[in-house]
């Protein structure tokens, strides 16, 4: 290559990015503005040919435009994603220079082209957000390597023709029958975290900034700008780890160090201003390096690299705002009324940002059963489903979307025949919920009169109004430790109080059950400082084991509760009980506050009831003594299901290998409710097997005659004990559990005995 092409290479972007910037201005119609692009390019490159391939919902490479090669191939040259050099860019998101292509293994000769007497090659992936949406190549017969100048300028170039390809703007060349990816119908299929059916429009959680402005003026006033925006956004980080309520709070800190870090980076640093001396403004500096780098690290193999994107998106997507002059997002005011947020993860107080009204579902890329958002979305009652890999990048703000709670499945750009599909779902749930609303004030109770407490589980005040709607005869877990995963800082004892006053107030005369506060395993605080990172922490420091460690914080929550149950009974519960000795000290401190209360005459309650959740096995060896020790007791079936089989409820591999509706497990709950019966200690179980009519008949047949579900799931239940014989289940269930049926076979003969009793599931 001559000196002078050397330097046309270099200084070329900038004249190419300025031509482009006109012919983007002028009225072209499309396939001329294309033709007029990469003539520019293949000329201000000192290139032989230049070609854009876009990519169709079909997964094939199409030739939209080219310079150089058969001009009549155009819109009949393709390949397939991983086909041929090209397919092969679109495929990895990777750029590929060549100095002789067809020695390349993955060379495909394409004859109504004309391109085998050209060597050099390099194509690079157009890009959208690490999305690929198309090819961009430049060939020269000569056989030679191209410059690191080139590749970023072509590179640069791609980015550009992103923005055309998702503006819709080539939509119009595309053939009858056949769509460009960008607008092709997705399907993902993911895990259900919670139940119900969603149609709607994406709000994405952390919306990309659009970036309009590509082309700079004035390089050195677009660096400063840069320059300023890093700072800004260094402060910033700096600023959060200097706050009170966070700076000691280790994992919280280690996360900020890292963002810290990356913001600090030389690298980083260099590649935005390289962008911005060719021509971008900072911003499209910003978003351009940011696409290159998580197309790049969406291939690595090591898990902890590609988490590290997320880091490097959020602080991209900080040093945007920045730069455009946004503040703290303000989504929720304009959310569309039909909104499914879409995220990547988000935290519990995040969603409480949303107003609840808009909502119709909530759809994450990562997450797990028991993920604190997940627990606050099921409590709000908006449908949940998690691992949807790639839903954020593959959706735009404001694209239809189906969320299928039930089945965990999301339908993004859903095809006309699937959404009127679904629609008729809405409706017939809508139908049913009628129909549960007009059981809502029916006793629930069988053909045969038997009785059953359908309580409902709540921790937020947004739960309460779903007491009176559900028709619930009261709460039978109120998870205390929500309150303070939603918080900033350790809640007052005043702010506690507030709370249960209000819940309180809310149930009237129906009785509620206080868990005491749950926090660690899963549950971390990001203000409370720990012993650290656990390495199995279901099993670890949590629960009552760190009440009983931390023994004023659970003695704050007790004066709180007594104060606000004042002249009513106060039923407590504690939670991860694996010794009875953990309940005599828990009295002792819960005596202790009755005492210091009793001596400023504070208005107590009429009778304290204490309580244990069976979650851990150990206590199945110790049944009588517990049943002696409490004036309740309540099953926590996830946690023990998780313990009993040994299974990690948030394992993707394993979250429907091991069925709970199991003749083992099934046998050890009618065991506890057995030992209930026999001390005359009522039992109740909470968890996800009250909350499906399927499990709950499996409740009723092992002896379970109060159970505590989730507001929405009262209505189904009602329904089906309403149409159930008491002493018909109890002798069938007996029957299977007392025999020699098989787990899989213990579903099935219970759903063929719903079936043939005509009891709706």
């Amino acid at each position: 290559m001559s000196p002078a092409t050397g330097k046309a290479a270099i200084q070329g972007p900038r004249v190419l990015l300025k031509r482009l910037r006109e012919l983007m201005a002028e009225a072209l119609e499309p396939q001329d503005r294309l033709d007029r692009i990469v003539r520019e390019i293949a000329q201000n490159m000192v290139a032989e040919v230049c070609s854009l391939y876009v990519l169709r919902a079909d997964s094939v490479l199409e030739l939209y435009a080219t310079e150089g090669l058969n001009p009549g191939s155009v819109h009949l040259a393709q390949l397939r994603l991983g086909e041929g050099l090209v397919g092969t860019i679109a495929a990895s998101a990777r750029a590929l220079n060549l100095s002789d292509a067809q020695n390349h293994p993955a060379f495909a000769y394409l004859p109504e082209t004309g391109e085998e007497i050209y060597h050099s090659f390099l194509g690079v992936p157009v890009l959208r957000a690490g999305r690929t949406l198309g090819v961009l190549v430049v060939q020269n017969r000569t056989m030679r390597q191209y410059r690191e100048e080139e590749i970023e300028a072509l590179e640069t170039i791609a980015m550009v023709i992103a923005e055309m390809v998702a503006s819709g703007e080539l939509s119009r060349l595309t053939r009858p029958g056949l769509e460009l990816d960008l607008s092709r119908p997705v399907t993902f299929e993911g895990m259900a975290f919670n139940d119900g059916i969603g149609l709607g429009h994406v709000v994405l959680h952390e919306p990309r900034v659009v970036v309009t402005n590509l082309f700079n003026e004035d390089s050195d006033a677009e660096l400063e700008r840069l320059e300023d925006a890093l700072g800004s956004l260094r402060l910033s980080i700096d600023d959060m780890l200097s706050r009170r309520e966070i700076a000691f709070d280790g994992e919280h800190r280690e996360v900020l160090e890292a963002y810290r870090m990356f913001a600090n980076d030389r690298g980083w640093g260099r590649r935005l201003e390289e962008a911005v001396r060719n021509g971008l403004t900072a911003e499209a500096a910003v978003e351009k390096v940011q696409s290159d780098m998580r197309a790049r690290m969406l291939h690595m193999t090591d898990p902890y690299l590609r988490e590290r994107m997320s880091d490097f998106d959020d602080l991209a997507n900080r040093l945007l705002r920045l730069l455009v002059g946004q503040g703290p997002d303000g989504l929720a005011d304009t959310l569309p009324r039909d909104a499914v947020v879409v995220a990547r993860s988000m935290g519990a107080a995040e969603l409480l940002d949303y107003p609840r009204e808009r909502l119709r579902g909530l759809v994450l890329e990562e997450g797990a059963l028991t993920s604190h958002v997940v627990i606050v979305a099921r409590a709000i009652g908006i449908p949940v489903t998690g691992q949807m890999i790639g839903a954020v990048s593959m959706s735009e703000n404001g694209d239809p979307i189906i969320i299928d709670g039930d089945e965990g499945v999301v339908h993004l750009r859903p095809q006309p025949d699937v959404e009127a599909a679904y629609a008729e779902k809405v409706k017939f749930r809508a139908r049913r919920q009628e129909l549960y609303r007009e059981l809502r004030d029916k006793p629930a109770e069988t053909l045969d009169g038997v009785t059953i407490d359908l309580m409902m589980n709540a921790g937020l005040a947004v739960d309460l109004p779903q007491l009176d709607e559900s028709g619930a005869v009261g709460i039978g877990l109120f998870r205390t430790e929500l309150q303070f995963m939603v918080a900033a800082t350790f809640p007052r004892a005043e702010a506690q109080e507030k709370l249960y006053r209000e819940v309180i107030r809310a149930a009237g005369d129906r009785p509620v059950t206080f868990r005491t506060i749950d926090i660690g395993g899963d549950k971390v605080l990001p203000y409370f400082k720990g012993t650290g990172p656990e390495e199995n922490p279901a099993l670890g420091w949590r629960a009552i084991r760190l009440a009983l460690d931390r023994p004023a914080l659970l003695r704050t929550q007790f004066r709180a509760l007594l104060k606000a149950s004042g002249g009513r009974e106060l039923k407590l519960m504690l939670p991860m009980v694996t010794e009875i000795s953990e309940i005599s000290e828990a009295r002792d401190l819960l005596e202790r506050e009755v005492r210091h209360l009793s001596r400023f005459a504070a208005h107590l309650p009429t009778r304290v009831k204490l309580g244990a959740m069976i979650e851990v096995p150990n206590l199945l060896w110790q049944l009588d003594e517990l049943m002696e020790a409490v004036d309740f007791v309540s099953v926590g079936s996830n946690d023990l299901f998780q313990f009993v089989a040994a299974t990690d409820r948030g394992n993707t591999r394993l979250a429907d290998r091991f069925d709970p509706i199991s003749v083992p497990f099934m046998r050890l709950l009618r065991q506890i409710a057995r030992a209930g019966d026999a001390a005359g200690t009522p039992v109740t179980l909470c968890g996800e097997l009250a909350g499906r009519p399927l499990s709950a008949l499996a409740l009723f047949g092992a002896g379970y005659r109060a159970i505590s579900m989730s507001p929405a799931s009262i209505g189904p239940v009602k329904a089906m004990l309403r149409e159930l014989h008491w002493g018909q289940v109890t002798e069938r269930v007996g029957q299977l559990l007392d025999g020699r049926a098989t787990d899989c076979e213990l579903r099935a003969e219970l759903q063929k005995f719903a079936a043939d009793n005509q009891i709706p599931l």
